[in-house]
């Protein structure tokens, strides 16, 4: 079971707490404000991931696309599933944006999403689960995937007029894993965007290296060589095969810290992983997060 913290949002943005469920990872305090309260609770079932299918139940809608995002001159490719009800009362909206990792997939919260707006309630929710540029199903053209683009990118989406989530404007809850909590976090703070609640899982204000062999300047050093030679043409695609991209590594990783019951990590899982990291330009983003410090 992943750690989980709920945020509420007020309309001033550099006001922020959290009131967290259960946590396995450090966390940096933030500050507080309260708002209508979001309930978001954490639950560990045996699902084999593989032999879920988009579309389950009837009496739901689902729809993959893709949104061109324009960056530094560039179209970049975002893919994007959409998940709703159907219901005559008008929806209300979640994002739900997967952790930061060389395995990231919208997949990660596709079963959550079906669950949510298959519920009746009081709210009719729909569900928008997007994949980051660079990962997932999404383009990863050769670029710095540093903090800052993420937050650029993330705070366009909420934003752009053309955005798959443009008509949901400060009526948004944000689900997010690892990085992506955090980001949102991050934009929050500043007021770029103001959504009415963040739903943070595990999460994480920092790379994997600072978080085990700390930042001092010899530390530095070696990260900035590691992260250029994952990005070389030739040695960085060993490496990145060595480290990343084969099976027995991501097999290794889910067991580890990411599932609770390693024995919910099915060969499914693990295959569908893999797939991704062998995909142009999967390397990019891994060589980039590994020292991050949003």
């Amino acid at each position: 079971m992943a750690s989980s913290a709920t945020f509420f949002i007020s309309s001033s943005p550099s006001l922020i707490r959290y009131s967290k469920t259960k946590t396995y990872r450090p966390f940096s305090p933030q500050t507080a404000c309260f708002l209508r309260p979001l309930t978001v609770r954490a639950s560990s079932t045996s699902l084999d991931h593989s032999k879920v299918s988009v579309i389950d139940n009837p009496s739901t809608q689902s729809k993959t696309s893709n949104w061109q995002w324009k960056f530094n001159g560039n179209s970049i490719n975002i893919y994007y599933e959409e998940h709703e009800r159907e219901s005559p009362d008008p929806p209300k909206n979640i994002l739900m944006i997967p952790t930061i990792s060389d395995v990231s997939t919208v997949e990660e919260w596709r079963v959550v999403a079906k669950d949510i707006v298959q519920r009746t309630g009081k709210f009719n929710w729909r569900a928008t689960i997007v994949d980051w540029p660079g990962l997932g199903y999404s383009d990863r053209p050769k670029m710095e995937y540093d903090a800052d683009v993420m937050e650029k990118f993330l705070v366009d989406l909420i934003n752009a007029p053309e955005s798959p989530i443009s008509c949901s404007g400060n009526d948004l809850v944000v689900f997010g894993g690892g990085h992506a909590a955090t980001i949102t976090i991050r934009a929050a703070k500043k007021g770029l965007v103001k959504p009415t609640a963040i739903a943070a899982i595990a999460p994480t204000w920092a790379g994997p290296l600072p978080i085990v062999f700390g930042r001092d300047s010899n530390m530095e050093t070696r990260y900035g060589l590691l992260r250029g030679t994952l990005r070389a043409p030739a040695l960085g695609w060993m490496m990145y095969n060595v480290l990343v991209s084969n099976e027995k590594a991501i097999e290794s990783q889910y067991k580890s810290h990411v599932y609770a019951n390693p024995d919910n990590v099915t060969l499914g899982i693990v295959e569908s992983r893999y797939a991704l990291t062998k995909q142009k330009g999967a390397r990019y983003v891994p060589g980039c997060f590994l020292d991050w410090s949003p």
